[in-house]
């Protein structure tokens, strides 16, 4: 693997109004999403929205509904996109889900599966994704103007099972100490963990090849009109951040969904060796309504502050991101010790076999583990109140930044994957008209 990152904050785009961009997948608040359709909508294009859906109480899948409907900014195309097989029936009706119902959590790493049935319920579940797909590719073609270029912007990820046994068993793995920590790898070579791998797969990275295969009446179409079509992904495959006052590769371990951004990345590199400008970006950690089961994640946020002051020390924005982030600590704690905290982690000889590139993803270890998380109580601590912190703050700073880095960059590709370092990121905020809103 390639290390590839953005140095330099690419041109402006020359997105206008009239280009369309496609929202594959559902957009929610505080995710990364959210900061290239600002910028698309800032260029005037229009923004076609999408859904996953909504699963009722029996299981079964269904559109929105129109008062569901009601609250989103149209266009809007209401062809269920979740992904997935976890809730997908076999053959005879049953469903992945279904057979973890009775497990009881010290039976977590004992279950055995019925992988014929899960085979089943996988190619079930492909067979339904690219039905709506090519469906939603219908609907899409008499949306986008001739002449028009497009963006599509994949955004799915994820794809923890639905199993009532996965979280606590997750959260030993993530948050567990002592006795209730559970290790990485022991959880991956579990029937659980085999299962949750298939699910990452399906939902993070194939989603993504049938997105490029589906729309491809979409991109000849745009193409013969005189138009280009480019697609944007979001990757983690760590990145850089100040550390000891350098910019250093680092990662969060476990990275569990590491294995299916990998394909992400290679099914990104394939399609560009065919003419198809794909580009899967590895963004840095933010902290999301998904990711609050990764304590500790948070804790590569905080050298944002000091990637701000070297990249833009009198820089308007960097002093009011360090001005906003100050009202948040209590009287007793400074920028200064907040930084230095996170430091001291990060540069640890405990975590240095950890943070291993040629390496990555790489497993969790119980005194890495908890000195991450002791590290992220510490730095939590610091605040005055656990709900208002800075690193809310520096996630807004950071996605915002990396849509703008995206929207620029997917108007003239040059990779087909780019890693988005704290660097290129804080010249954004500091160089740019970036705000925050």
């Amino acid at each position: 693997m390639e290390f590839k990152a953005l140095r330099e904050v690419p041109a402006p785009a020359g997105f206008k109004r009239g280009d369309v961009m496609v929202v594959f997948g559902e957009l929610f608040q505080r995710g990364y999403a959210n900061g290239i359709v600002d910028e698309a909508e800032k260029a005037g294009m229009t923004v076609v929205r999408s859904t996953v859906g909504r699963r009722e109480s029996d299981g079964s899948l269904r559109a929105l509904t129109s008062e569901e409907l009601q609250s989103w900014p149209k266009p809007y195309i209401n062809v269920p996109l979740e992904a997935g097989f976890d809730m997908e029936p076999a053959n005879d009706g049953t469903t992945p889900v279904d057979q973890l119902k009775s497990v009881k959590m010290q039976e977590w790493d004992q279950v055995k599966l019925d992988w014929t049935k899960i085979n089943e319920s996988r190619a079930n579940g492909t067979k339904r994704f690219k039905k709506f797909v090519t469906e939603y590719m219908t609907q899409l073609m008499p949306l986008i103007p001739k002449g028009a270029n497009v963006v599509f912007v994949h955004t799915m990820a994820g794809g923890v099972p639905r199993a009532k046994i996965l979280m606590p068993t997750m959260n030993k793995v993530f948050k567990g100490t002592g006795d209730r920590f559970i290790e990485s790898e022991k959880f991956w070579k579990s029937e659980l963990g085999r299962l949750s791998e298939a699910s990452f797969e399906e939902v993070t990275a194939n989603t993504f090849q049938h997105l490029l295969e589906l729309s491809s009446p979409v991109r000849e179409q745009v193409e013969k009109n005189g138009g280009k079509v480019s697609y944007v992904a979001y990757g983690y495959h760590g990145t850089e951040v100040m550390i000891r006052g350098e910019y250093v590769w680092q990662t969060y371990p476990p990275y569990l969904q590491g294995w299916a951004k990998m394909r992400l990345e290679a099914l990104a590199k394939d399609a560009w060796k065919k003419g198809i400008k794909t580009q899967v970006f590895n963004c840095p950690e933010i902290l999301t309504n998904s990711t609050t089961i990764f304590l500790g994640v948070e804790v590569s946020l905080y050298p944002l502050l000091a990637a701000l002051r070297k990249e833009g020390t009198n820089a308007a924005r960097t002093k009011e991101i360090f001005s906003e982030s100050k009202t948040l600590l209590k009287d007793e704690h400074t920028l200064e010790e907040l930084l230095k905290v996170s430091d001291e982690y990060l540069s640890s000889p405990v975590v240095k076999p950890f943070i291993d590139f040629k390496n990555w993803p790489k497993h969790s270890g119980k005194e890495q583990m908890e000195l991450l998380l002791g590290t992220s109580e510490k730095l939590i601590g610091m605040h005055k109140d656990e709900k208002a912190l800075i690193t809310y703050l520096l996630s807004e700073q950071i996605f915002r930044a990396t849509g703008e880095v995206m929207f620029r960059e997917a108007w003239t590709p040059t990779a087909p994957v780019l890693w988005l370092g704290h660097d290129v990121l804080a010249k954004v905020l500091t160089q740019t008209s970036s705000k925050a809103h």
